[in-house]
């Protein structure tokens, strides 16, 4: 008897669409990052806008939507390049984005990063402390716009999204709402806090995650603003005019976050030596040809060794002969090439950690929530401790050298960043075709289509953005007013750490600190897991105290809230609070890259903000309570007391 016809998957008209996408996407991304530090989770809205686009052309399947999302999710994913190459005009190493330096390498980090996803692919997603929530979510989607058959679970998804975006409306768009609210209680020269955040997608997430998971992040929250903050602030001396909370804030941004990058540091080595072995195994099983009678099923099928051999030489060559004509135009060419072999290597051998680290806390607690900055940091880090060494050994000596090597450990930064996020948002696209029957091999395909096609857009972006609003001290043209400047605080804080090492101006203190309580938190961790008492995610915690306390909280507000739920009804349907996460998770997302795009075209943070001027900022932040109060009590309640059909 005939197999089932296989159903439409990797079409050019899909990568035509994905393509089409990520211009949208990976501009909006670009733009938000440089502007407020935050980018947008890209999966989700790529999948529903597929749906619908192929739902008009006909004939389309969810293997078809899938990969479409799966491109464009990647392109759009890219974009967080821009925490590292507008640092090299900051520094003054640039006077533009050169397009070909910066695609090609744009594009070269993120196929490493599709690459060191395909092993990991085989390790994590058979994980089952994992519950890769954004995955699951953009899953339930497509299945949900595949087939019209299952009303409750389309009426669940659709309530939860028209709820999140009029939230997020209401609040990002109209600024009616407030996004968050703070209470800060003081103490002397200490400042107590406690933060929670408004935001719908997060308490989606959160729901999804799970209460050990979200537990987790709380205890790294409360440890950070309850007792590492305040005793900071009595060992500190506070600046003249500034205010207690005024001044906690500060000490998190420029102390507290430090610590959290040493804990994140030590739980991300720790996670990856945890699955080293099993690792191992499948980069063995992946380069090696498997025997005929030995062949996987189609939806476990990767790349063949041939390909990842071939792909991953071009990576090498690409990344190292952009490394190589940087390097040359700074040093000579002994020196350039030595340059351009370390920065290899060290992209290489950083590469797979990263990536794992990133991939393993994007399954922990999302995408949008892993901190994928912590570890950029950590990889600034590791290149200019590198390069340092090589300049005490007498390589790229004198004051032209060191400017020189700052400067590459940038460029080289940009490699590993796009492999870091890559490899974040990829086990996500990848975890969505394990649950709806897609072929890893031909995901993989789409994955590198996805990071050839937002290389393109990327740099004409940046220039763009460069030439009309230019960076906070880096200005194109005189003139220019300064107030419009973009931000770009995270290639800000990438110059200040690099530049910081080789001058030797970073305080290495806080980082030690983390990595000792890290190792702390894995030993009671083990201790947990082994006298069956659950256990204690470290790298969770790290991120708690990585992140804003408002995502945090929120964050173990959605885990909490799918706790009660299930002891109030156990015979609650989890399936409908699945959707209904994802819907907000879509919801705000969907809202939050239209809102991005206005923005964009605008040139205004908030161009139909309807906040009249002079009122209060606790009127709209306690507006904001009350609505998403109601709506946790809206959620609990539509699954404790599920509606009839």
């Amino acid at each position: 008897m005939a197999g089932p016809i296989p159903q439409r998957e990797l079409t050019w008209r899909g990568m035509v669409i994905g393509a089409l996408i990520t211009v949208i996407f990976t501009a909006s991304n670009v733009y938000l990052g440089l502007r407020i530090g935050l980018t947008i989770a890209t999966s989700i809205p790529a999948a529903v806008i597929s749906m619908a686009v192929l739902r008009v052309l006909g004939r389309g399947t969810i293997l078809e939507n899938n990969l479409v999302q799966t491109q464009a999710s990647a392109a759009g994913t890219l974009a967080c390049v821009f925490a590292s190459l507008p640092a090299l005009l900051m520094g003054g190493y640039w006077q533009h984005f050169p397009f070909l330096q910066a695609g090609v390498l744009t594009a070269a980090g993120g196929m490493s990063g599709v690459l060191f996803t395909i092993p990991l692919r085989r390790v994590m997603l058979r994980d089952a402390t994992l519950p890769f929530p954004e995955g699951v979510a953009a899953a339930e989607i497509l299945r949900a716009g595949a087939t019209r058959a299952d009303t409750g679970s389309i009426r669940a998804l659709l309530h939860g999204g028209m709820l999140a975006a009029g939230i997020t409306f209401a609040s990002t768009g109209l600024r009616l709402l407030g996004s968050g609210l703070s209470a800060t209680a003081m103490l002397g020269a200490a400042a107590f806090r406690l933060s929670i955040g408004f935001s719908p997608a997060l308490l989606g997430a959160g729901y999804l995650v799970g209460l050990q998971g979200g537990l987790a992040m709380l205890l790294g929250a409360l440890l950070t603003w309850e007792v590492l903050i305040p005793v900071m602030a009595h060992l500190t001396p506070r600046p003249a005019g500034l205010d207690a909370g005024a001044f906690a804030q500060v000490l998190w941004q420029e102390k507290a976050r430090f610590l959290g990058v040493g804990l994140i540091g030590v739980a991300a080595i720790w996670t990856v030596l945890r699955m080293g072995r099993p690792l191992l195994d499948s980069v063995r099983l992946l380069l090696v040809r498997a025997p005929v009678n030995a062949r996987p099923e189609r939806t476990d099928t990767d790349l063949s060794p041939r390909a990842i051999r071939t792909i991953a030489g071009l990576v090498l060559v690409m990344i190292g002969g952009v490394f190589f004509v940087f390097a040359h135009a700074a040093v000579a060419p002994l020196p350039a090439l030595a340059a351009a072999m370390t920065g290899l290597a060290c992209c290489a051998g950083l590469g797979l950690f990263v990536a794992a680290a990133c991939g393993y806390m994007a399954g922990l607690v999302g995408s949008s929530s892993s901190p994928i900055s912590g570890v950029t940091i950590l990889a600034a880090l590791c290149l200019a401790c590198v390069f340092v060494v090589l300049r005490a050994a007498g390589l790229f000596a004198g004051a032209e050298g060191q400017h020189f090597t700052i400067g590459f450990c940038l460029y080289a930064l940009t490699a590993i960043t796009a492999s870091a996020a890559i490899a974040n948002d990829n086990l996500q696209d990848l975890k969505t075709g394990q649950m709806i029957g897609a072929t890893p091999w031909k995901q993989e395909i789409a994955l590198l289509i996805g990071c050839a096609s937002g290389a393109v857009v990327i740099p004409p972006v940046l220039n763009v953005l460069y030439q009309t609003y230019g960076f906070v001290g880096a200005m194109p043209h005189a003139g220019m007013d300064p107030t419009q400047a973009l931000a770009a605080p995270q290639p800000a804080l990438l110059l200040m750490i690099t530049s910081g090492i080789f001058l030797h101006q970073l305080d290495w203190n806080l980082l030690a600190a983390g990595a000792a309580a890290g190792c702390g938190l894995i030993g009671i961790d083990a201790w947990l897991r082994r006298t069956d008492r659950g256990g204690l995610p470290p790298l969770a915690v790290g991120i708690g105290v990585y992140l804003p306390m408002q995502v945090s909280m929120t964050l173990a507000t959605g885990a909490l809230l799918g706790t009660l739920v299930r002891r109030l009804n156990p015979q609650a349907g989890s399936h409908r609070g699945t959707m209904i996460a994802s819907g907000l998770i879509v919801g705000e997302s969907l809202t939050g890259v239209a809102l991005a795009c206005l923005s964009a075209l605008s040139g205004q943070d908030s161009p139909l903000s309807l906040l009249p001027r002079g009122v209060p900022a606790l009127v709209p932040d306690m507006a904001g309570l009350v609505v998403f109060v109601m709506a946790c009590t809206w959620f609990s309640r539509t699954q404790v007391h599920p509606p009839t059909r």
